[in-house]
């Protein structure tokens, strides 16, 4: 897997105005294999019940009928299942949703096909889910900046329910306007 995103990367890198349409040839058995030894074997189980030790228990059919349905178009991505976790505050609750465990399989080695395109085009200051990144580098380089500048501010905001209090068509509709479409009126 490593040399195969090595490649990607320096392609990438060598043609940065390029569109990578094709890459789900890389995507065989061993980086299946890769992908799961990627994956975190101890979380919450999906709607399917399935750990990561019922994965392993036939693991070369599982990765090679993952591989195929992925290759011919056939997966189809599980329902999600849908667990409410207390917030810091611990009065008020946030939905997360656990895929199964080979969805998971199957997420992380897509991760891996992308991130080398992606990586590229990230600054340097950008920290979230990026790979030998971490929050407390990000707190670091908020805390040498404060520090260089001779302090400032720092504000943590979190816009209580945004998405499902926003008006969804009003979205619709200046997304169509910023387009230059109009065929997103009000009314519809």
């Amino acid at each position: 897997m490593y040399t195969s995103q090595m490649r990607i990367a320096a392609l990438v890198e060598r043609f940065p105005q390029r569109a990578f349409t094709s890459l789900a040839h890389h995507i065989d058995a061993q980086w299946l294999k890769t992908a799961y030894l990627m994956t975190r074997r101890d979380g919450a189980v999906g709607i399917d019940g399935q750990s990561a030790d019922d994965f392993v228990r036939d693991f070369e059919a599982n990765i090679q009928r993952l591989l195929e349905e992925a290759k011919s178009g056939r997966y189809r991505v599980p329902p999600v299942r849908r667990v409410h976790i207390p917030k810091g505050d611990g009065r008020t609750t946030r939905p997360i949703g656990i895929p199964t465990f080979e969805d998971k399989v199957l997420q992380r080695a897509v991760v891996a096909l992308l991130e080398p395109l992606y990586e590229h085009d990230f600054l340097n200051c950008s920290y979230g889910f990026r790979p030998r990144r971490s929050a407390h580098q990000a707190i670091k380089a908020v805390w040498d900046g404060l520090s260089s500048m001779g302090g400032g501010w720092v504000i943590d905001l979190d816009i209580r329910a945004f998405f499902d209090t926003i008006d969804h068509q009003h979205l619709r509709v200046s997304a169509a306007t910023s387009e230059g479409r109009d065929d997103l009126s009000p009314d519809r």
